[in-house]
């Protein structure tokens, strides 16, 4: 009888480490099934990353361009400012010119009649270019400024009769 107990025990004990070992087959397997689960999650998180990298560069390029096109803008805007400035120093300097140009030349037409000459052709009647209508209103975009292009002399509109002493400009300047 104590064989049939020793072999007893010996089943229980086979069976026991039968069970343990299922037991611990499911669990190697579940772990086997983790480590896969845990490398595919390891990779997805490497390729997450690597496109948040790859977004981050991108962001990076484009906050680059938009601080390229604001540095332009910027040296647009500061060009035309200069451009106005520059507009309006000619402007005031064919101002002066014109001011200077009107007496010597309402002189020297006095002078020519006295000789009994015809007098010299005005400004606009010489060349196109040398009359400057205030034609040219121009709001500035940036400024706020207004230019005005100046006026050598003003056309006379068509139509109008000029004098015979010269244009319309001569005769409303005779009167007052």
């Amino acid at each position: 009888m104590a064989e049939e107990q020793e072999i007893m025990c010996k089943l229980e004990s086979i069976k026991e480490i039968r069970n343990k070992t299922l037991q611990m087959e499911k669990i190697k397997a579940r772990l086997k099934a983790e480590f896969e689960s845990l490398e595919s999650e390891e990779r997805h998180l490497k390729e997450y990353k690597q496109e948040m990298d790859l977004l981050l560069q991108e962001k990076m390029a484009h906050v680059e361009e938009l601080r390229l096109i604001h540095a332009d803008i910027n040296v647009m805007e500061n060009t035309i400012k200069q451009s106005e400035n520059d507009l309006n120093k000619l402007l005031e300097s064919t101002r002066r010119l014109h001011d200077e140009y009107k007496p010597l030349k309402e002189h020297v037409d006095a002078l020519r009649m006295t000789l009994g000459l015809q007098r010299l052709p005005d400004l606009c009647e010489e060349e196109e270019k040398l009359s400057l209508e205030p034609a040219c209103h121009v709001i500035s975009k940036f400024t706020g400024t207004h230019l005005y292009a100046l006026c050598a002399k003003p056309r006379v509109g068509r139509g109008t009769l000029k004098s015979q002493n010269g244009s319309k400009m001569n005769e409303e300047r005779e009167d007052t």
